[in-house]
């Protein structure tokens, strides 16, 4: 007798018909993902600029906490304002874009359906064939609209994005960010606080840098590491600033 051996899965086999392995794609169009992952690193970059920036000049503790505070709530609503703005923008263009499409779609459907074929026939389709499913998609208005919206704008009508909730990601990972590197002054003060933000800065651009990695499907090292030194580049030239002028203006 021979030995037993583990058979290898239907899918390791390549038999045909067999289920492959499961692969989802994120959804990376509504514009949400991006607004918390850049409002993190921007609410961390920038606060942690101001604060390391004000406490160089070394002033009472309470100076610190009031310029971090109010660069948290100043740049979140702006960020928040910012994103809003650009997603309404965004979804207003493309939703003019759509109805421009469903008008065109009533009025020279022979010629949508032609063009549709004609995207078809581009992507190696047999003419009978592109034809014939042009024809198909053309007898539904909506799944013609979405059909040509997909091929002829690249985009999904069910999918343009919330501007309201880009806006308030944007607001609460912003707020997130800036926050951490202020806690610091809310529990000491001068130069167990600023160590403390910097360290705090640092592993929070670590975690942002190995998120943004993991999203994207870039190397975590050179994501996490890019991070850091965009975190560190300003807050080190910030730093330097307010020492200086602090020095200068006692």
């Amino acid at each position: 007798m021979g030995t037993a051996r583990d058979e290898p899965a239907p899918a390791e086999r390549g038999v045909p018909g067999a289920p492959p392995d499961e692969h989802h794609h994120r959804d990376v169009q509504g514009g949400t993902a991006r607004a918390a992952v850049f409002g993190v690193s921007d609410g961390l970059v920038s606060n942690v600029g101001l604060i390391l920036g004000v406490a160089g000049a070394d002033p009472a503790p309470s100076v610190v906490r009031l310029a971090g505070l109010a660069g948290l709530i100043a740049g979140a609503i702006s960020m928040a304002a910012g994103e809003y703005n650009s997603m309404r923008v965004q979804t207003e263009l493309l939703e003019r874009e759509l109805e421009l499409e469903r008008i065109e779609l009533r009025r020279n459907p022979e010629y949508e359906t032609a063009e549709l074929a004609g995207v078809y026939e581009s992507r190696g389709m047999a003419p009978e064939h592109a034809r014939e499913m042009a024809e198909s998609v053309m007898r539904d208005p909506e799944v013609a609209l979405e059909t040509h919206a997909r091929e002829e704008l690249g985009v999904d009508p069910q999918q343009l994005g919330s501007p309201l909730g880009a806006a308030g990601w944007s607001f609460a990972s912003f707020s997130f960010g800036a926050v951490v590197p202020l806690a610091p002054w809310f529990l000491g003060s001068g130069t167990a606080a600023t160590v403390g933000s910097l360290v705090a800065a640092i592993v929070l651009a670590v975690l942002v840098g190995a998120a943004i990695g993991r999203f994207t499907g870039r190397p975590a090292p050179r994501t996490i590491a890019r991070q850091v030194l965009f975190t560190l580049v300003p807050a080190a030239v910030t730093f330097a600033v307010g020492a200086a002028v602090g020095v200068g203006m006692t």
